[in-house]
């Protein structure tokens, strides 16, 4: 296998329990470089726990995570630490530091890791800062800002290392319509201008037919489907069916006979 051919990230046969609650059940998927990876289902099915054991926050009780062919999993902290070096992460709310403005904010990454500094830094993030439009607001505070325009300034800090891979966590979640789509522009833009491979979690299924190379989808802490917008849209499995199109009444029933589309 080609260096092009590893998957820039795998998971192999991942279980996770805390506790008495099994999280994940042999979770089993990889997303190509530069590919855009959607990973859907109910809440409280394991998306955020997979998205930890890709950071290798979370260690797995079986199985393994590998970035780039290389177990993040099971590596020293010092291997841990470089290859998380390659990943941006942007949470649900941008998750700023309030007492620090927006330029403080976006800076944090590269004093932290003390990546550059003096005009370097300012260059760097100036560029970030300028590619999401947020130059305006540099000298603001979070609580001075909107929503959308936290999660904008998530997404600069997280990309003033240059990561390789790109990680989030419900990046539409709480926008208007008109925001989400500006957001869904934005991830398909890094993709083509910077080459990123993203996972991107959700529950907005507009913005995962408009961003997705591929969907997975997860239930019960296994994947029960992967393929194209195409395929998910087409496929027979009820349960995968019963969220794509909304049907909230009743409860997900899943016929273990038929889980693969």
């Amino acid at each position: 296998m080609s260096e092009n051919q590893v998957p820039a990230i795998e998971l192999k046969n991942v279980h996770k329990t805390f506790g008495h609650r099994k999280i994940l059940r042999g979770v089993n998927f990889s997303v190509r470089k530069g590919e855009t990876m959607v990973l859907l289902g109910p809440s409280g099915t394991g998306k955020s726990v997979s998205l930890k054991h890709i950071t290798g926050l979370v260690v797995p009780d079986i199985g393994d995570c590998l970035i780039n062919g290389q177990s993040i999993s099971h590596s020293k902290e010092k291997i841990k630490k470089q290859l998380r070096g390659r990943m941006g992460v942007m949470f649900q709310s941008g998750a700023l530091i309030n007492w620090l403005t927006v330029y403080e904010n976006v800076a944090l990454p590269l004093r932290e890791h003390k990546l550059a500094k003096g005009k370097e830094l300012d260059r760097i993030v100036t560029e970030k800062l300028g590619w999401l439009d947020l130059l305006p607001a540099k000298d603001n505070f979070p609580a001075d800002i909107s929503g959308g325009m936290k999660k904008r300034a998530g997404i600069a800090r997280a990309l003033t290392t240059n990561p390789e891979i790109l990680l989030y966590d419900e990046p539409t979640s709480g926008l208007d319509p008109v925001m989400s789509n500006v957001f869904n522009e934005l991830i398909l833009r890094l993709k083509k201008e910077l080459g990123v491979t993203s996972i991107v979690v959700t529950h907005d299924m507009e913005s995962a037919y408009m961003i997705a190379d591929r969907i997975s989808f997860i239930y019960e802490g296994e994947i029960i489907f992967c393929g194209t917008v195409t395929d998910i849209k087409n496929t027979s499995n009820q349960v995968v069916q019963q969220f794509i199109n909304g049907r909230t009444h009743g409860p997900m029933i899943l016929d273990h006979s038929k889980k693969k589309k």
